[in-house]
């Protein structure tokens, strides 16, 4: 063995290539996000997109290799609103109750 050597050299598999999306939209609890990403077996390049509770939009576009790891780009929509003081969803139901599954 030489000792030194080059350590960039690393045996890669590709993966199975993919193509997915989907999408929930639900306007009587405020959900609204969706994803979608396509792989060739070895780079992934996606998206998704998730409504805040301050009104903006959060997109994340990324990319993700072997080699390179998760790179994302983050980006905001529209401009954050709050409620006025006392009107913190009281007509929103909060959620199933009792205890679920998680």
């Amino acid at each position: 063995p030489s000792g030194g050597g080059d350590h960039d050299h690393h045996h890669h598999e590709p993966g199975m290539p993919f193509d997915f999306n989907y999408a929930v939209k639900d306007d009587y609890y405020g959900t609204d996000y969706s994803h979608n990403a396509v792989s060739d077996g070895d780079v992934v390049r996606g998206e998704y997109k998730v409504l805040l509770p301050d009104g903006r939009l959060q997109i994340v576009t990324y990319t993700a290799d072997w080699k390179n790891g998760f790179n994302a780009d983050i980006k905001y929509q529209g401009e954050p609103s709050y409620p006025a003081p006392g009107q913190t969803g009281q007509n929103r139901p909060t959620g199933p109750s009792g205890s679920g599954p998680y």
